[in-house]
């Protein structure tokens, strides 16, 4: 196959501005609004509202073709107006789209001046730019909660003792154990997104239209005070980082993580947290890990067959690749559609020793990725639903991991990280490749002795009918 790749098709990513939206999603009393034409806050409406299974409210300032020409100022008041109207929240996110970057908007001095005219006070208006073709998902959700903690973090006299979270894109299901986890060393904490309870509502008669929980405004400002920061994030570029921007600014101790799946990733957060805090680990995690321990046993004899394809965000690969490569599946393709240097290098280095060659792309598609996994006999997907057509087309089983998920329901439920969760993930990988061996095996007998005992007997016969020539 050519090194050459001209143009992307069906990209393995999603814009920026989703990736905002999501971030902004987990912010107490909080909404969006997309500086943008119409369409731009229903595509990011339509994906989350698929993968969380919650109503999401984005706003836009709707630019139309004069706002295209003479500038789409007056559609950001005017929507700002709107939004503060209609929902009163605490808290207002705009972010830019690629029309508004292209046109050169200024969202920063408009809102300013917004600001001003109006006397508006009590609430937090952030600002951040996220054309759709300035990165992927992945840099606009990691560019937004930096974004948050810039414009918002201050620094007290008083140092605490709580420490900062700053959480990959996870289900509200895998936040809640973390909070889990955080407990049970007894640690005061921040996390930021928290979307445990804002994109996973509880079912209440009565409808809000900004749903509850979240990460209150007061306590992103105390972020600056803690005295560490954990961040999952370890292929996240420094200019991005949430954690290198606390040590930098107020000079606090930075943990950079990979995202807590499999027993080494876990690991490194269980024993981060006990070094943190001076406690020991809690039984119940030192059991929790056993029992991970005893499902690598049990399972591994089956998936030394599994060839897999990762793909998604960076830091899920990442942490994917690594629990295949604990159990003997060998991710065989890792790739992304976001442009980033370190993913060939890191996952090189997880990788170094691989029984097989490894594939590794970055800013790359679904057609290059569809081509390498049937050149290189992959048997089994790990990624989002944008990858489904592969399974469709080529019969190979995707299991689902990553956002967005939005052809099956219970994404918002999905728990991969922790000892638990790894258990779960692992069981089921190796159920599909333990269901994709019996579903094959007669075939494959089939294949294997009827057609090669077949062939063998038919050259056998060509060679006594040229001994009779002769």
């Amino acid at each position: 196959m050519s090194n050459f790749k001209r143009l992307n098709v069906n990209p393995c990513k999603m814009c920026m501005p989703i990736g905002a939206a999501v971030a902004f999603k987990g912010i107490e009393e909080s909404m969006l609004l997309m500086h943008g034409s119409q369409g731009c806050s229903t595509y990011m409406r339509r994906h989350m509202s698929t993968h969380y299974e919650e109503p999401i409210d984005i706003a836009s300032s709707s630019i139309d073709e004069q706002g295209t020409v003479y500038g789409g100022e007056e559609n950001l008041r005017q929507g700002l107006k709107n939004l503060i109207k209609l929902y009163s929240p605490k808290v207002i996110g705009v972010v830019t789209t690629c029309l508004a970057e292209t046109i050169g908007e200024d969202i920063n001095r408009i809102v300013a001046d917004f600001k001003k005219a109006n006397n508006v006070k009590d609430i937090s208006i952030i600002t951040v730019p996220t054309p759709g073709y300035g990165g992927s998902q992945f840099e606009g959700y990691y560019l937004t909660l930096r974004k948050i903690v810039e414009q918002l973090g201050e620094k007290s006299r008083n140092k605490s003792s709580r420490i900062n979270l700053v959480a990959a894109n996870l289900s509200p299901a895998e936040i809640r154990e973390i909070k889990r986890i955080l407990d049970l060393f007894e640690l005061e904490y921040t996390i930021l997104p928290d979307i445990s309870r804002t994109l996973a509502a509880p079912f209440t008669e009565n409808y809000s239209k900004i749903p509850a929980g979240g990460t209150a405004v007061s306590e992103i400002k105390n972020m600056g005070d803690a005295a560490f920061t954990i961040e999952f994030g370890t292929l996240v570029d420094s200019s991005l980082s949430t954690a290198v921007y606390l040590e930098d600014k107020f000079g606090i101790p930075a943990y950079r993580l990979p995202i807590p799946i499999g027993l080494k990733n876990t690991d490194q957060l269980i024993n981060t947290l006990a070094e943190i805090s001076g406690k020991k680990i809690p039984l119940g995690l030192t059991e929790a890990r056993g029992r991970l321990i005893d499902t690598m046993i049990d399972s591994h004899k089956y998936n030394g067959a599994g060839r897999a394809a990762v793909f998604g965000d960076p830091e899920m690969i990442y942490a994917v690749s690594s629990i295949c490569q604990e159990n003997g599946i060998s991710p065989v393709i890792m790739a992304t559609g976001t442009d980033l240097d370190i993913f060939q290098r890191k996952l090189k280095e997880l990788t170094a020793d691989s029984r097989d060659q490894n594939l590794i792309f970055s800013d790359t598609d679904f057609e290059e990725i569809r081509n390498y996994v049937n050149e290189y006999d992959i048997n089994i997907l790990l990624g989002n639903s944008d990858g489904a057509f592969i399974e469709e087309k080529d019969g190979i089983p995707l299991i689902r991991i990553g956002f967005p998920i939005h052809d099956r329901v219970g994404a918002s439920r999905q728990q991969n990280i922790g000892y638990q969760g790894s258990n779960n993930l692992l069981d089921q990988i190796t159920n599909q490749l333990l269901a994709l061996k019996h579903d094959n095996y007669r075939e494959d007998l089939y294949q294997k002795f009827y057609h090669s005992n077949k062939r063998t007997k038919s050259e056998k016969e060509i060679e006594e009918l040229k001994v009779g020539e002769e």
